[in-house]
């Protein structure tokens, strides 16, 4: 296997400053939506304030707090890209929620939400690094059932790099993941169960 020259690293408080550069180089977006900061998955109120800052500055209040987790992918000093993970309290704004609970059995211990990439590194393995960084940040911190929201794009079909918000069915499946069930249009409910890392 070959190493990645990409260093994995935890969205925290002392990552907060190449996070946020990250998304200001982007025009202040993620993927695509005008000040977004990854904060759609998160509960409307959480660190919610009146007379404030509920762009940059809740994200960072919430990342202060311990209640944003992402694994962040380096390449040298700068944050390249993330994938956004975290209990589903903490992330219970996924996409097609009525969809998704109509078929609910049980509620997985962390739920993989967004994984995205800087327009100067995409196609360059940069988002299966944040994803592969993501389950061993999760194995480090016990493990558990994992979920992702892949798309199920049908072979031979494209879709913009701008617009795979949480990488393919076929990502998933390379990585272990199990097909669980069809959620809205053209995404799908994956999981796989992380074992705890020593």
């Amino acid at each position: 296997m070959t190493k990645s020259k990409y260093v994995i690293k935890q969205l925290g408080p002392d990552t907060w400053d190449a996070f946020a550069a990250l998304i200001k180089r982007q025009g202040n977006a993620s993927w695509g939506a005008p000040g977004c900061w990854c904060l759609w998955f998160h509960p409307r109120d959480a660190e919610r304030v009146t007379n404030g800052d509920n762009g940059p500055g809740r994200k960072e209040r919430l990342v202060k707090k311990g209640k944003a987790h992402a694994a962040l992918v380096f390449d040298g000093d700068n944050a390249i890209g993330w994938c956004q993970y975290g209990t589903p309290e903490e992330l219970p704004g996924i996409h097609h929620l009525k969809d998704y609970e109509k078929n609910l059995v049980k509620l997985p211990d962390y739920r993989l939400t967004c994984i995205f990439v800087d327009k100067g590194y995409r196609k360059q393995g940069v988002a299966r690094a944040a994803f592969r960084g993501a389950l061993d940040l999760i194995a480090k911190a016990g493990g558990g059932v994992v979920e992702g929201y892949p798309h199920d794009i049908p072979e031979g079909k494209k879709m913009s790099a701008a617009f795979v918000y949480n990488l393919t069915r076929r990502a998933y499946e390379k990585a272990g993941f199990k097909y669980q069930r069809p959620k809205g249009k053209g995404n799908c409910v994956m999981i796989k169960k992380v074992a705890a890392s020593k």
